[in-house]
């Protein structure tokens, strides 16, 4: 696999941390600080991000169960309008729209959607993410 570009993220113990930013048709946008989280199917940003730009959590796309520390929850799964981190804009992304406990020092999580769309090959000692493309 041919990796295009290296993207440096904040490096918190054993965790990776980046920024991303979603925005709406209406021109607004929310920056949000992610987990780098390959446990996570799906990116997860907070609910009330989803709605500030525009998306209908409750007209979902489909809704998702999901294994959380406290059980299993259901939650929506969104189109943002657009979604951007580690450089990639993406038009329609499906989001699904959970906001984490309090005292949680993300917003969000970048899931393995995310990276498997885009062929992430991660350096933890590093603090970098490389973006490839997967072989067609």
């Amino acid at each position: 696999m041919k990796q295009d570009k290296l993207y440096k993220v904040h490096r918190q113990g054993n965790l990776l941390i980046l920024r991303a930013a979603v925005g709406g048709t209406d021109g607004s946008v929310v920056v949000l600080r992610l987990l780098l989280d390959t446990g996570a199917s799906h990116t997860m940003l907070p609910v009330e991000a989803v709605e500030a730009i525009g998306c209908d959590t409750h007209h979902p796309l489909r809704r998702v169960h999901i294994m959380a520390a406290n059980g299993v929850i259901i939650a929506p799964v969104v189109a943002a309008p657009w979604f951007h981190c580690l450089g990639q804009r993406l038009e329609e992304w499906p989001i699904v729209a959970h906001t984490l406990p309090p005292g949680t020092f993300v917003d969000g999580l970048l899931g393995m959607d995310f990276l498997t769309h885009f062929g992430a090959i991660i350096n933890v000692g590093k603090a970098e993410v490389g973006l490839g493309h997967l072989p067609r």
